[in-house]
């Protein structure tokens, strides 16, 4: 009897619309591993997102971390024992973030939001993600077949968190009755609001959502009392109108946009989009003001640049290894100078020690290095690492790396240059070994053939080496490092 009443209040609750107005008629950033950090949440909601979620984090993770406030950054961060942080939010976005957890036990589930529901605006389980680490874990898609388990585990944090809204996150079915089903099994727990992603478990990002799932989301709205918030229609979504388009097509109450917010955040601004580099340039500025790890804003801004990536500006990033070389790129390395020395200066007020934030000198004596060949251990065996990329662009038949190293070697009686070359997650990496010496790059590349040119490439610049061509000096093929080619770019504010 005691639980048929909690059923009815959770229900009645639901049904009312105590969170409604948070979830409706908004307009989101989806959650997104790896590109829902801070820098891109505050870029979001600046840009005019309503909420922004986390990416999915890990309950087994967060339950080990602690709660420590930030005095030099101003933030709220979630550390774990390593000193690593898993989670950093600050008051800006406090009303407006939601986190979103990972998670296939109810006792976790409760231990986690109570963690962060203080800093939070709200909590959202993920029951969508189709990556294999979820599904194993009984997480993500897993639980869109136990809907017995989904419904204990949004129950538990509706029951235990009666001041944050709950919200869940799922993926359609294989069939539109047992969509239905499970929507309504899920509503019954009181959730505040439901994300219905368009597309099936197996389903890839690339495969456009088809008139038949979007008018099944439309379905599910017309079938519920809380909001549904549509996501998945990334490749039609280019501005805030296309934002409108799709939201009006699925009769929904709210969208999340993922892809096409990672690829551009100011697809959220009303106004229209802004030019790419400006947005890299507003992206650099959240990142040095939070001191966001230099590989995952690398790893943001890659991403935003796509098909880009071949361009000079490109190449730089590619090889860059701090957010110094990164803001050099987009020609605002003087304001994460000045960034970094108030930072300092607040951090000495203060007595904190800004420890792990670089110094100027620091990061321009790093880029001074990494022109010059260092020596690390691969596989056992020294090699000359540089931070070189190769660009096959422009290059004629026959006048690329391994031509011209070949040819270096023949002519003066050496060795002929051998390739030792791997895959590792579908990236590719070889060491030259030639010229008494081995040598690769610090990167990587996305065959074969690209991995061994850009040995070679090591190779000839690290001894220096250049071939003569109708008595003219020749420089091998393309060189690119990230202190050679950030130069900032012409359209870059004086």
């Amino acid at each position: 009897m005691r639980s048929a009443r909690r059923l009815i209040s959770r229900m009645a609750a639901a049904s009312s619309g105590k969170w409604a107005g948070m979830y409706a008629s908004k307009v989101m950033l989806a959650p997104m591993v790896r590109i829902g950090t801070l820098p891109s949440r505050l870029l979001a909601l600046r840009y005019g997102a309503d909420l922004v979620y986390t990416e999915e984090l890990i309950d087994h993770k967060m339950v080990g971390c602690t709660r420590v406030e930030n005095a030099l950054l101003g933030t709220v961060d979630f550390v774990m024992p390593n000193g690593k942080v898993v989670l950093r939010t600050c008051p800006e976005e406090k009303d407006a973030v939601i986190f979103q957890m990972g998670t296939s036990d109810p006792e976790r589930a409760v231990a986690t939001a109570k963690l962060v529901a203080g800093d939070v605006a709200g909590i959202d389980v993920n029951m969508g993600c189709p990556k294999a680490f979820s599904i194993k874990g009984g997480m993500g898609a897993a639980l869109l077949r136990a809907p017995d388990k989904a419904v204990a585990i949004l129950t538990a944090l509706v029951d235990s968190l009666p001041d944050t809204p709950v919200t869940c996150k799922i993926r359609l079915l294989g069939t539109e009755a047992e969509t239905l089903s499970l929507v309504r099994q899920l509503v019954t727990s009181g959730i505040a609001a439901i994300g219905v992603h368009g597309r099936l478990q197996s389903q890839r990002p690339r495969e456009p959502v088809t008139d038949e799932q979007v008018a099944l989301i439309r379905k599910i709205a017309s079938e519920v009392d809380i909001p549904v918030i549509a996501n998945g229609g990334s490749l039609d979504i280019v501005t805030h109108d296309d934002i409108a388009t799709f939201q009006s097509k699925a009769g929904c109450s709210s969208v999340m946009v993922a892809r096409a917010a990672q690829y551009n955040q100011s697809v959220f601004r009303k106004e229209g989009v802004l030019p790419l580099d400006d947005v890299c340039r507003d992206y650099l500025r959240l990142a040095a003001q939070y001191d966001n790890p230099w590989e995952n804003s690398k790893y943001c801004l890659m991403s935003m640049l796509r098909t880009e990536q071949l361009t000079p500006t490109g190449q730089a990033l590619r090889v860059s290894t701090s957010l110094r070389q990164m803001c050099h790129i987009w020609g605002i390395a003087a304001e994460y100078d000045t960034v970094v020395v108030a930072r300092a200066e607040r951090g000495a007020a203060l007595g904190v020690p800004h420890q792990g934030i670089r110094t100027r000198e620091e990061e321009e004596a790093e880029e001074s290095a990494r022109k010059k060949p260092r020596v690390e251990r691969i596989d056992d065996r020294d090699v000359n690492v540089m931070d070189l990329v190769f660009d096959p662009r422009g290059v004629v038949k026959g006048d690329n790396p391994k031509t011209q190293l070949i040819n270096y070697c023949t002519k003066h009686g050496l060795a002929k240059p051998e390739y030792a070359t791997h895959e590792v997650d579908k990236r590719w990496f070889s060491v030259c070994i030639a010229c008494d010496g081995r040598y690769a790059s610090s990167g990587s590349d996305p065959n074969k053939r690209r991995a061994e040119q850009t040995a070679a490439l090591v190779c000839l610049t690290a001894n220096d080496l250049s071939l003569q061509r109708n008595g003219a000096p020749k420089q091998p093929a393309v060189v690119v490092s990230a202190a050679d080619m950030a130069a900032p770019l012409a359209s870059d504010p004086a």
